[in-house]
This record gives C-alpha cells, structure tokens and sequence, in this order.
C-alpha cells in the first residue's frame, strides 16, 4: 500500500519550508534512513531522511517550493501501484466572519528568538483580516483589467524585445492591434538599438525587454556580457535564512541600546603554549581557549550572562550556553554549546568541532542553534584588526574576536617589545549591562586568558 509522506515540522516555530532539492528521483529505490530532500528553514537547510522504504512513486511539492509543514510532498510505495487521494495542504485556520480580531501585540525579543516566522523566497501576499460581509465591489475598471491584445500583435511583439503593456491601444477598450506595436517600435527608437543574436536570444530567455539592457562595447551593440551582466544586476529575493537574519539584527539594532567596550589581550605566551600542546599531540584551536575562559567569567557577572523579554523583566540564568556564530554561504548559523562553564577544554574543544561541521554541512537540528545566554563571534581567522557585533536579541552582549597580530608595546620595564596582541569587543545592552560592568568583564577576560600558569594547571601540567 503506498504511503503519503508528508512535510515534518523541524522545530516549534516552523510553519513553512522551502524545500531545496530532491535527493530521490521518481522511480527510484528509497530505503530507511535515505536522505529523501533537503529543506530550507528560517534557521538553515536540513536534510530529512525517508521513513519509509519503497519506490518514490511520486514527488507531489517540486524543489524551490514554499509549503506548510505537515503537508503531503511525496508518495512512497510499490513500483505501479496506483496512487492514493492526496489530500490538499493544510492552511492556517481563520475567524470567523465578522468576527473581532485582537489588536496585534508587537513581538518581544523573545518571542523573535523562539518564533522566527518563516519568509518564503517570494514576497508574500497581505494577511487577511476578517471583516463582516460587505456588498459586491463594483466592475473593475477597463485600465485594471488584463490588457487585450489582438492575436496578431501578440505574434509581431513575440518578435521583439519590448514590453506590450508599454504600447499604447488604439483598438476598442484600447485594444493593442499590430499597428500600434509598428508605432511602438518606431516611436521609441526600438530600431535604432542594436543587439547580436546569441545576446538576444539569452535576453529573450531570461524575460528582458531590449531597453532595461544597457550596450557597453564600443559600437553600442547589446552583447551577451551585457545580458549577463543586467541579469546579475537583477534584484533577486534573499534567502529565507537571510531574511530572519536581516528580521532579527534590524530590531536588535533597533530597540537595543547598543554600547560598545574594547580591550587588547596579550597572546603571546598562549599561542606559545599552544605550540607545544600541539607538538605534544593536543591541538587546540584560539576559539577553545577564549570560550572556556568566557565561560568562567560569565559566571562571575551574572548580568552579562541574563536575558530579557523586551519589557521590564529580566531573567538570570544560572547556566552557561555560549552561541558560536559559524559563517555559511548563504548566512550565519549560531550553534549553541550547553554549560560551557562544565566542559573540560578537551570537551569544548570536541563539541565545537562537531557543531561547526555539522552547519557547514546543513545538519544543525533547531535545537542546536536554540537556548543561548551569551554569543562569541569570532573573525580571527579573517585578517581583522577589530570590529563590533550585533546582540542576538533577548540576550544582554556579545563578544567580538578579532585577529591576532605583532604590535609594538611597552612592557613594565618601559621598553618596546613585539607583542601577539588580540582584540575583543563587548557588545552590551545598556539597558542591563552598564558602562564599569561592561569594563570589568572584558579586563576579567583580558586577566583570564593571559593567565598562563592557570592554563597549565587547567591542563595538568
């Protein structure tokens, strides 16, 4: 008997998905436990895994589309067997007409964290309000209508590359005859432009009318580097994990009042014992010291390490859950370490690992990236000198790691020495954290991380 599988829900905010690719094709053998499709989430792309063994005998959703969570997207079963009543997609339920909605409450912080609503890669149709049954609308007028065409005119501007809702009709209801495409072409200079074949035929393809396509060659002919280059011009919808990005760093940036504290920490000495922890068969990354060190110092300020709800309420945790923001190619992910302040720093080192490769290769689960108290963005590895980040809204600061790089200084013998020196920039809401707190949580950090002897001991050595 086939088998309907649908959409799962991925985590408990998701309404919709895209799905990004099938991995399946009909007709082929799937198995328990294949990867049947990937899905794009407001968070990452997921792969999900068939649950059922079988022929996919039918993909009902194609790649590239947007659709409720729960919905049916394939059909699984025998090889010719005939397809079972596919029922349609779940919609969200709606008043009743007449009905009185509540007024919308602005989203809290919170609320964005945990329920990040989920774009589709289009632009989405307005929300329906409901509202009491009201007369017949009057007829639309001739000029909202769909514009007539005469068969013929439509046939002459197949031809060309122009815009038929830019010809004037001169037919009943102002009707575009084939004359008015023959004016049309003349009156706007249409054969004056000058176009080669191939760059013609692409513009054609990719739906360009010949005057959206600027000609930068000599003789003002519109080449196929100029079409490739409007198409790559073209506004083109971002992705749906870089609209929750962009959703959620606009409001932070917003509503939070953003301050900003910096320090430079001496790394001379730890990448030193680095090097021989290296030699010795241990080989920790920069990012394993700086998260077990800010772990132990956000236990000593409370405030840095609490959240808030966008309103008068502020919420302690008596965790530690440092977020670690991992670039992707179409966003960032932040993949949550629970109760860093607990891990050995052959722990951390390990669970920072397995975070990091499982974003890049799309297989965070929501969970993973859910619960953090405290973020670390790190760019050492980029060549930055230094840089602010963005708080994830509902926590209280974030931390940025810059490059480590030679510097002169002066040491306490007022000499000037070559230093590895390393900035990192506290991102503070003011509203929690003040400017002497903010301070003395960097400088505890800078005192920490510097703090060789107690490395060793932490390494027993």
């Amino acid at each position: 008997m086939a088998t309907l599988v649908p959409v799962p829900k991925l985590g408990q905010s998701e309404e919709t998905v895209t799905i990004v690719k099938w991995r399946k094709a009909e007709g082929e053998a799937v198995k328990k436990g294949d990867v049947l499709f990937e899905v794009e989430t407001d968070k990452a792309v997921l792969e999900v895994e068939s649950q059922f063994a079988g022929t996919l005998l039918k993909i009902v959703v194609p790649a590239g589309q947007v659709v409720p969570v729960m919905s049916i997207c394939a059909v699984i079963g025998n090889p010719g067997e005939p397809l079972p009543a596919i029922p349609a997609a779940p919609t969200p339920a709606t008043p009743a007409a007449g009905s009185t909605a509540a007024p919308a409450k602005p989203p809290s912080i919170a609320t964005i964290v945990k329920t990040a609503t989920a774009m589709p890669s289009v632009a989405p149709a307005a929300a329906a309000v409901p509202v009491a049954v009201a007369p017949a609308p009057a007829p639309v007028s001739t000029a909202a209508r769909r514009q007539a065409v005469s068969p013929r005119a439509r046939k002459l501007a197949a031809s060309y590359l122009i815009d038929l809702k830019a010809v004037p009709g001169s037919g009943p209801d102002g009707r575009v005859v084939e004359k008015d495409v023959q004016t049309y072409l003349e009156a706007s200079g249409y054969r004056n432009r000058k176009i080669t074949p191939a760059a013609f035929n692409l513009a054609k393809q990719l739906g360009f009318t010949l005057f959206e396509i600027k000609a930068t060659g000599e003789t003002g002919r519109i080449t196929i580097e100029d079409v490739r280059r409007t198409d790559a011009e073209r506004p083109k919808p971002m992705s749906k994990i870089r609209q929750v990005i962009a959703r959620r760093l606009q409001h932070s940036k917003q509503t939070i009042p953003h301050f900003y504290t910096t320090v430079s920490i001496d790394m001379t000495d730890l990448l030193e014992l680095r090097k021989e922890l290296k030699k010795a068969g241990s080989s920790y990354s920069v990012t394993d010291f700086i998260v077990k060190a800010t772990a132990a110092v956000l236990k000593e300020f409370p405030s840095v390490n609490s959240r808030t709800d966008d309103s008068v309420n502020v919420r302690w945790s008596s965790a530690v859950h440092i977020g670690l923001a991992v670039s992707l190619e179409n966003g960032l992910v932040v993949p949550v370490i629970r109760n860093a302040d607990k891990l050995t720093l052959d722990e951390l080192h390990e669970v920072a690992i397995e975070l990091a490769d499982k974003a890049r290769d799309g297989k965070l689960q929501p969970q993973e990236m859910q619960g953090g108290t405290f973020t670390i963005s790190n760019m050492g590895m980029l060549n930055v000198e230094n840089f602010s980040a963005i708080i994830n809204p509902g926590e209280s600061a974030i931390l940025a790691v810059s490059s480590t790089m030679p510097a002169a200084v002066v040491n306490r013998e007022r000499q000037i020495v070559v230093r590895d020196l390393m900035k990192v920039t506290l991102s503070a809401d003011h509203r929690l954290v003040d400017g002497a707190m903010a301070a003395a949580f960097v400088n505890a950090l800078k005192r920490r991380i510097e703090n060789i002897s107690a490395w060793k001991q932490e390494l027993g050595q």
